[in-house]
């Protein structure tokens, strides 16, 4: 049995609060008025050299900003015009053209107010997806009767033991956006879908239907049931498998995994649309549901790999040998090629038809977000690439490690990337709030991923592939 060590346990703990400290003053150091925004843009002109909001102040705050919260700017002033309504502003048109600094200076506070909760919810959904990622490769290996990886099954049902608490907090944050406590969301703002508004926009009234707060709370509840029932149960069954005299329950986790990834690669597709794909809700991407699985897998498997070592460095896993660390290994790089190659192929295809509606999603974030999005780029393929192609260095604990921590980073900075242009814009930058909200969920998972370590043993004991496993050499 695994016992959480005291040291981990104060580990996970001091980034906790010091994570909540951060979260906190992200939100106490948003601007309240148009007067605080002026004096911030003050302070970054003579200071910080980021600068994105006073350039865009220097360079024609009359023009509608190209980062509003779904990135459109090919719809110009009517699609300010509905952030504006969105944060409750009452401000005509004619006001708007009269007082442009003023306009710009709103809108930028509108922005900043947005940047905590969007950190939060980046931080959230970056740890929510690994856990989930890791459930659906734990699905795959039952499915398919992997003879390589039951050894590692209780590091991946620690894992997945974050999912329940992940998941009431992306669905409370989610909540929170449809009752109006943000607005990153920006869809959410029901006079977008008045005719009658002045602020009425015709593209998302049209997706009204499938984009209103009810079936958008609805699928959310329905996705995250699945899910965690699937969990609940695998779970029992694999317990339960320890002390049977038979295979009853091996042959049920089978059938019920078979099942769920049929289940899974739907839901987690109309998952992406809902929480991530929406915050752009004037584009879309038919490839977008396979670009958020192939990062969320690649980053679970990486925390899986992590994990192992982890726990063999302390003495636990003896059975685990270079060849099932190899073996992570060759998922994290086959999947990092998969993720990049889905990533090429959206931007390509975009790119090429040079369609203004959809080529602004990428003219945002280049324009905007180059050392976010290059450095993305440049952390998922180019490095792993480079450190995981030699087959003898992916029996490197260290190297996997160094690898593995580089990956996580990178996908970190794809969701921020996803996330971030669409609902603050030009006014972005990685501080407080943000650090605060990635060292709050990290200190989380590790507790609580520690903890459910401790519950059952580190390696089953009746399933009828453990010995292959135990012996499992190349």
């Amino acid at each position: 049995m695994y016992t959480l060590p005291n040291k981990l346990k104060v580990f996970a703990l001091v980034f906790m609060v010091l994570g909540a400290v951060g979260i906190v003053a992200g939100f106490l150091s948003a601007p309240k008025t148009t007067e605080d925004v002026a004096a911030m843009m003050a302070d970054a002109h003579h200071g910080d050299g980021h600068g994105d909001a006073e350039a865009h102040h220097g360079d024609g705050h009359g023009e509608v900003e190209a980062t509003h919260h779904s990135g459109e700017s090919h719809h110009g002033t009517e699609s300010h015009a509905a952030s504006e309504d969105h944060h409750g502003e009452e401000m005509t048109h004619e006001h708007a053209q009269a007082d442009p600094h003023q306009e710009h200076l709103e809108h930028v506070m509108h922005q900043l107010q947005n940047r905590p909760w969007s950190a939060l919810y980046i931080a959230s959904f970056f740890f929510f997806m690994i856990a989930l990622g890791a459930l659906a490769f734990y699905a795959i290996q039952y499915a398919a009767q992997a003879g390589w990886s039951p050894i590692l099954f209780r590091v991946m049902e620690g894992i997945t033991g974050y999912l329940p608490v992940a998941s009431v907090l992306i669905f409370v944050l989610l909540l929170a956006s449809a009752f109006h406590f943000n607005h990153i969301f920006h869809w959410m703002d029901p006079e977008l879908v008045n005719p009658e508004s002045a602020h009425y926009d015709k593209i998302i009234a049209g997706k009204s239907g499938y984009l209103n707060v009810p079936f958008f709370l609805i699928r959310a509840l329905f996705f995250l049931l699945g899910w965690n029932a699937y969990r609940w149960l695998s779970r029992k069954y694999s317990l339960a498998d320890d002390t049977a005299e038979d295979q009853s329950f091996f042959k049920k986790n089978f059938k019920l995994s078979a099942g769920f990834l049929v289940f899974f690669i739907v839901t987690e597709s109309i998952m992406s649309w809902d929480w991530i794909m929406s915050f752009d809700p004037h584009w879309f991407s038919t490839l977008f549901g396979w670009y958020v699985f192939a990062g969320m897998m690649v980053c679970a498997i990486t925390v899986i790999a992590l994990v192992t070592i982890y726990l063999k460095s302390q003495g636990y896993l003896e059975e685990v040998n270079d060849s099932h660390i190899h073996d992570l290994a060759k998922f994290m790089f086959g999947f990092s090629i998969f993720w990049t190659y889905l990533w090429f192929s959206q931007f390509m295809l975009i790119w090429y038809a040079d369609i203004p509606e959809e080529v602004t999603y990428f003219v945002t974030r280049i324009e905007q977000y180059k050392l976010p999005f290059f450095g993305m780029i440049a952390m998922n393929f180019v490095f792993p690439l480079l450190l995981l192609m030699n087959s003898d260095y992916k029996r490197v604990n260290w190297f996997v490690v160094m690898a593995g921590i580089v990956i996580l980073a990178g996908h970190y900075l794809d969701v921020f990337n996803m996330v971030m242009p669409a609902t603050v814009g030009e006014s972005w930058t990685i501080g407080v709030p943000e650090l605060g909200a990635l060292m709050f969920f990290f200190g989380l998972f590790i507790y609580v991923v520690f903890t459910t370590l401790t519950k059952a043993p580190l390696v089953p004991k009746n399933n009828p592939f453990i010995k292959e496993s135990k012996h499992f050499h190349y």
